[in-house]
């Protein structure tokens, strides 16, 4: 069959649902400019989207690839993770070849923004989708007259069977800062990272490619542009907190995180920066 991008409601939310020639879907939100489904070609669901997330733009959507803009968690004094990710992004441009299916979406400053941050920009978020591999890409493009700094993630919510059983290779060696634990700096000595307990760490400096096992299956994550990789799992505790999110929720998801929340990231005037994570699944 060929390749396919059409416009659609996904449970009430405006969407747009993408089909590869062969036999790749996903379905990214224009509410949040948000991917919320992703099966690779003869394969299953590989994103986690809670099934008590609330998806009637009253609020940010619990799963899938958030886009975290122009502040990542609470390091700053805007709402969590921004405002991009509650926003209404619009449907630029998508193509359609054999052997892939590409969408571009973007946001810009309005009032809504400005009041909140006051700095002219335009966002362009690309989806491409072929075969195992998804690209998400994030551009950011300062349209105003004098610099700005902002911190921003893709912050991909990844399907697991068990989240116990999950082992997350690739970041021997790295430094991390430890949410649940201070602000000490700590160094990965671990073969992979496993998931007992509430995790939220910040890795820095990250530039060799990860995977994740998870029950017999893999997943590849590359990140370009992006310095830090965030990995996050509410555990049992953390999750009984979140109302948009089921009591047994945190077992099937792990956020592995293409960040850059250490450092911000300056754009001077009439200047871009981009960022990209890619998945593949094996």
């Amino acid at each position: 069959m060929p390749a396919l991008i059409e416009q659609v409601t996904f449970q009430g939310l405006p969407a747009v649902a993408m089909t590869s020639a062969d036999g790749a879907r996903a379905v990214v939100s224009l509410f949040g400019g948000q991917v919320l489904s992703w099966c690779p070609a003869h394969g299953e669901e590989r994103l986690y989207l809670s099934d008590d997330a609330r998806l009637d733009q009253s609020r940010a959507i619990r799963g899938g690839v958030p886009v975290c803009f122009p502040q990542f968690g609470a390091l700053g004094k805007l709402p969590r993770h921004g405002f991009a990710r509650q926003s209404l992004w619009t449907l630029r441009d998508q193509r359609c070849a054999d052997d892939y299916a590409m969408l571009t979406l973007t946001l810009g400053d309005d009032e809504r923004s400005m009041a909140l941050w006051p700095h002219a920009f335009e966002l362009e978020l690309s989806v491409a989708l072929e075969g195992q591999r998804l690209d998400i890409e994030l551009e950011v493009t300062n349209t105003g007259y004098a610099s700005f700094a902002f911190t921003a993630a893709l912050h991909t919510y990844v399907r697991v069977k068990e989240v116990e059983n999950a082992r997350l290779e690739g970041l021997y060696g790295h430094h991390y800062r430890d949410a649940n634990g201070g602000s000490d700096i700590i160094r990965d000595t671990g073969d992979c990272v496993v998931v007992d307990a509430p995790l939220d760490r910040i890795y820095h400096d990250v530039q060799r490619p990860l995977t994740l096992h998870d029950s017999g299956r893999g997943l590849h994550i590359v990140s370009e542009g992006f310095p830090d990789v965030v990995v996050w799992n509410p555990w049992e505790t953390g999750c009984a907190q979140l109302d948009d999110m089921p009591e047994s929720g945190f077992r099937r998801m792990l956020c592995i995180e293409a960040a850059a929340a250490r450092h911000k990231i300056e754009v001077d005037a009439d200047q871009s920066w981009y960022g990209r994570q890619t998945l593949i699944a094996l």
